[in-house]
């Protein structure tokens, strides 16, 4: 069974309390992501989307160097890397979010995106083609 460890994204760029909202933004251009998470001494404290940036800065016409903690979203919602891959999908329909920052032993370990689940879905599918194809010409063999 396939888990969340198997499609989460592992190399994630992240902020610190201390930056601002230029620092946030510069970095979701440079890593092309809509959300980037947001550390203090290492622990997540929230994360910042680039709705986030929109909604609560640039709609409100604050300046790129506004604290990031005065836009982030700190109700958080989290997976571990032992979750089944239909239990990560769940949540996320759930809650309609398509990012899920992954934490094991009270560390950020990786996220999960909704492109790592179509990503997954797509590969399953072409297996699913591939064995069929297989299948088909097996059994003209044998015929």
């Amino acid at each position: 069974m396939q888990t969340v460890r198997d499609i989460m994204t592992t190399n994630v760029d992240c902020c610190t309390t201390l930056d601002n909202i230029y620092e946030a933004a510069l970095k979701m251009k440079q890593d092309n992501v809509g959300m980037i998470p947001v550390l203090d001494n290492d622990k997540l404290v929230g994360v910042i989307t680039d709705r986030d940036i929109v909604i609560r800065c640039v709609a409100e016409k604050k300046p790129n160097s506004t604290k990031i903690t005065d836009v982030i979203s700190t109700r958080l919602v989290t997976g571990t890397p032992d979750m089944s891959i239909d239990d990560i999908e769940e949540l996320m329909a759930t809650e309609q979010i398509r990012r899920v920052p992954i934490i094991e032993n009270d560390r950020l370990v990786g996220i999960v995106a909704l492109g790592d689940l179509a990503v997954r879905k797509e590969s399953d599918q072409r297996a699913g083609i591939a064995l069929s194809s297989i299948s088909e010409q097996h059994n003209q063999i044998q015929h």
